[in-house]
């Protein structure tokens, strides 16, 4: 007993008052309506000296005068609890800083991991709300998880003699995952896998899962990429009765099919696609009807024609939603014998189309068009590469054709603009990788005039099919469609923009019409065009637009100035384009239209995958970066400061755009804050300044592969 109280004594002199204050404010929450004297204090606290008794009733006059507790009778204290239980969204980080995002919207509340009773991040939960203290936090307690969000993680396995570990790097889980032997199906240590966790027992610090899916050794690049995939919980394999029920599918049009349609297999048509895609999902045709009018097809592959409704592709493909484009491979929508071969529209194949006909004018005006179910055959498949050739020296295969669709393509281009819509020109960073995966060298693409002859035309289907639908007799309600819109730019990000680009000398318009508002972010990116700050700028100014969305209440689409607009010309690899030829098909044979509600839980669903999907993109851009990198470690570049945070600064490298992390803690010429209204860290004492958009040289310090994060440090 001697040795336990000196033990005591030993800590007691140690405790500090920031600790003391937070072992009294869990006793006071674990003793939730009970009146606790301070005798009752001292002893559950083991406070026996006096300094420590005085800390004490110090620490309680503070919880007093912050209103957390109340002195129900002389020295008798209990918990201020608000008595409000909330329900919402958990949201855990590995540092230990939780919090509670109220259903209805509202500020966080922060929940200790003392209190978390082992939520995981996005679980749905009820959650007892504290009295807040002044200047700290509010506070909550998990009282119930009510529905778990996700119960998989992706790690690499420990395995030792009698257990194992996965140690995963993600961002919202502090412990490692803790695997009985006979629940490892195989894994060995350095593995990948995918860990389902079973339970996580009160008192335990780690969570107990077992093994799901090995994916194969950390480092390798299927592996990796499929480690990404799992991560954002997007499948890496085809459902093999998805590919038989596809492998049933006859390709072979018979005559029957062909009379119902319009035949257009004697027209010029032909595709213009990236170099290494495979699913062509739309072609054009064009001829001249007269002096000036010249009908345009687009012709859009028939998917709906092959995949029935309720049909087990079709359950497939609307739980994915859309085609996965990582780095290096694509994870389809569709199974590959429908996207690659059946539904592909392949150069000198008779296939099936879902067609909008144009009859137009050089200037861009459509005179006339209908939607109408087609057969065509492409005479000739273009990479936009060779299509690019054409339209530059005038020359090669149907350049009459291809220079026409230029023209046309050009005018409608220019009337979008005069209307008001938005022109965002990015590259994005592509690699050149060999068979293993191994990224060579990063190369930017652009959009050049082939790829924006296919976008104007694709636009122009996608807005002609939602008028046709949409647009209605006042006083007449239209049908039920899903359209893609755009709602105007957010004032209080606007105004955040305008601030920051100051900083430039560049000015933008936050208030006025919407066109005034469009014309004057246009004008900005004119401006930035070539100048060392554009690719920053124009990520802000990304940043300050809402996201596109899917949705059956239609609010047209800003960024376009469409007042309708739809998603028609991909249904190889996105689901709502599915839904859009279907009911078209419907409501032109005359039916009626379907459920509001139904149709706009599809869009709902549409859209989190396709933000799902860009993630997992980004994280294989991200991935391969890093990789890249790694063979340049202690290489000096320069690069302009990509975004400034508490814990460091984002650079972005000029010659490969890859981006690191110059840590805070790395700046040690001073003791830098982060200043977040003008987006830099200022030094203390010499005030130095690092500001967003600043040309900087870094040296590459790591590149690790597991967190997807490159450091450097300022040469």
């Amino acid at each position: 007993m001697a040795k336990k109280e000196k033990k005591e004594k030993k800590a007691g002199k140690r405790m500090k008052k920031k600790d003391l204050a937070k072992i009294l404010i869990d006793l006071f929450i674990a003793k939730t309506g009970e009146m606790l004297s301070m005798k009752f204090i001292f002893s559950e606290l083991r406070l026996t000296t006096h300094p420590q008794k005085m800390l004490c009733v110090d620490i309680i006059h503070d919880l007093l005068d912050d209103d957390y507790i109340t002195e129900i009778e002389k020295g008798k204290y209990r918990l201020n609890s608000h008595g409000t239980e909330m329900t919402g969204t958990f949201q855990r980080k590995s540092n230990g800083k939780n919090s509670f995002i109220p259903e209805g919207g509202g500020d966080p509340i922060f929940v200790a991991e003392r209190n978390s009773a082992h939520a995981m991040n996005n679980d749905k939960v009820r959650i007892m709300f504290y009295a807040k203290r002044r200047n700290k936090d509010a506070e909550g307690e998990v009282l119930e998880v009510l529905e778990r969000a996700n119960d998989t993680f992706v790690g690499t396995l420990e395995v030792a003699n009698s257990y194992a570990f996965l140690v995963t790097e993600n961002r919202t889980l502090a412990n490692d995952i803790f695997i009985p032997k006979d629940k490892l199906k195989g894994g060995k240590t350095g593995d990948k896998a995918v860990v389902k966790v079973t339970e996580w027992p009160d008192k335990a610090k780690n969570p107990i899962g077992q093994v799901i899916d090995v994916l194969g050794k950390a480092g390798d690049n299927t592996t990796e990429m499929h480690a990404i995939l799992a991560e954002f919980g997007l499948p890496y394999v085809y459902p093999q009765s998805v590919e038989k029920a596809a492998d049933k599918i006859s390709a072979e049009i018979t005559e029957e099919e062909i009379a119902r349609r319009e035949d257009f297999r004697k027209v010029t048509t032909f595709t213009i696609d990236p170099k290494d895609a495979k699913d062509f999902d739309d072609a054009l045709s064009i001829r001249q009807l007269k002096d000036n009018l010249w009908e345009v097809g687009v012709h859009i592959a028939d998917v709906s024609h092959y995949v029935k409704e309720d049909s087990i592709i079709d359950k497939e493909a609307q739980k994915r939603a859309t085609s996965v484009y990582l780095v290096d491979r694509t994870i389809p929508m569709l199974p590959e014998r429908l996207c690659n071969f059946i539904c592909s529209l392949r150069p000198d194949e008779e296939k099936l189309a879902y067609s909008v006909i144009f009859d137009i004018n050089e200037k861009g005006e459509v005179k006339d068009s209908r939607v109408v179910h087609t057969v065509i055959k492409s005479d000739r498949r273009f990479t936009y590469e060779e299509a690019q050739q054409i339209i530059e020296t005038k020359e090669g295969d149907f350049k009459n054709e291809v220079l026409m669709l230029d023209t046309i393509a050009k005018a409608l281009r220019e009337k979008r603009f005069v209307a008001g819509a938005i022109n965002f020109d990015r590259y994005e960073v592509k690699f050149e990788i060999d068979a293993d995966g191994k990224p060579l060298s990063v190369y930017f693409k652009e959009s050049k005039d082939a790829n924006k002859l296919i976008e104007e035309f694709m636009l122009l289907a996608n807005k002609t099919v939602a008028e046709k639908i949409g647009k209605v007799p006042s006083g007449k309600k239209p049908k039920v469609l899903p359209y893609r819109i755009h709602d105007l730019p957010d004032p209080e990000k606007l105004a955040n923009l305008s601030q920051f680009i100051a900083r430039f000398g560049y000015k933008v318009r936050t208030t006025g019409t919407k066109t005034d508002i469009s014309r004057s972010i246009n004008h900005l990116l004119d401006e930035i065009q070539g100048k060392k700050e554009e690719n920053l700028i124009e990520t802000v100014s990304i940043r300050s637009m809402q996201k596109a969305r899917y949705s059956t209440h239609n609010i047209g689409h800003y960024g376009l100035a469409f007042e309708y607009y739809t998603h028609f010309t991909s249904p190889i690899r996105r689901f709502p384009d599915m839904m859009v030829h279907r009911l078209l098909t419907k409501y032109f044979d005359g039916g009626r239209t379907v459920s509001e509600a139904k149709y706009e839980d599809l869009c709902e669903h549409s859209s989190s995958m396709e933000q799902i999907a860009a993630n997992a993109e980004r994280a294989s851009v991200k991935y391969k970066q890093v990789e890249f990198m790694s063979e340049h470690v202690g290489e000096t570049y320069d690069g302009v400061i990509s975004g400034v945070t508490e814990w460091g600064l984002y650079v972005e490298l000029n010659e490969n755009k890859c981006e690191g992390l110059v840590p805070v803690r790395d700046l040690d010429d001073d003791y830098y804050e982060f200043d977040d209204k003008n987006y830099c860290l200022r030094g203390r004492r010499k005030n130095r300044l690092y500001s967003l958009g600043d040309e900087i040289t870094i040296k590459v310090t790591r590149a690790n592969l597991e967190k997807k994060q490159l450091d450097f440090t300022i040469a």
